[in-house]
């Protein structure tokens, strides 16, 4: 079991790293022609401007031992064609050399005039494709329709009441009619006489009897003794 967890291990680092070989160019610098000095001063700088050089690729410099160099070089010794002070130097040809950066890149042949006379190279290595490509840009999102009013309704109109008819019978009709207008009260009705209430009957011996007891007094005397007998009842308990 153990045995076949490292085996998966193994794999997935080898997985892992064969897309960036995989993808890795080798470029042949002059093509068929190879490393030598052109027929024009521009011949390289043609050649290398239909081409795209990433981190990684690798350039071929194909020329015969003894008969031309590769040097690297900075900006300066490159526009001066300057062997002076190389940043590296390979002798023994054919020369492979492979990008580990980005930027620009330049070299020269340090032999006699041949740099003078178009033998030189320069190139910008970009990144390489094997890098995680950036996140989309999020939709934008669209603003929030505004919020249609509703139409405001006109209020109905309360019809106006009809006249009623006075305490004394139906209004007369517009008209002139004589007849009663619908809406007229009903007569009145016969009046019912208030019973009288008779005098208190004087007592023949000529003493007037007390009053009868208020109703409100005991209704007012009733809960003042229910309470009372509350608190006694608290008291005792």
């Amino acid at each position: 079991m153990v045995t076949k967890m490292k085996i998966a291990l193994v794999l997935m680092t080898i997985l892992a790293v064969l897309p960036g070989n995989i993808v890795a160019v080798d470029h042949i610098v002059g093509d068929t022609m190879g490393w030598t000095i052109p027929s024009g001063p521009t011949t390289y700088a043609n050649w290398a401007s239909g081409r795209t050089f990433r981190v990684g690729d690798t350039l071929v410099f194909n020329f015969a031992t003894g008969a031309h160099d590769v040097a690297k070089v900075t900006k300066s010794a490159y526009d001066s064609c300057s062997s002076s002070s190389p940043i590296t130097l390979i002798t023994v040809g054919p020369a492979n050399i492979t990008l580990n950066s980005t930027g620009s890149e330049y070299f020269i042949c340090t032999f006699g005039q041949h740099c003078n006379a178009g033998q030189k190279l320069a190139i910008n290595v970009t990144t390489s494709s094997t890098t995680t490509p950036s996140p989309a840009p999020s939709p934008a999102t669209s603003p929030a329709p505004s919020p249609v009013p509703n139409p405001t309704r006109a209020p109905t109109p309360t019809p106006s009441p009809s006249p009623s008819a006075g305490p004394f019978g139906p209004s007369p009709s517009p008209s002139g009619g004589a007849g009663a207008s619908p809406s007229s009260a009903p007569p009145p009705g016969p009046v019912t006489p208030e019973p009288t209430t008779p005098s208190p009957t004087t007592p023949s011996d000529g003493l007037v009897p007390p009053p009868a007891p208020s109703s409100a007094s005991r209704s007012v005397f009733a809960p003042a003794l229910i309470m009372f007998m509350s608190i006694a009842i608290s008291i005792m308990w």
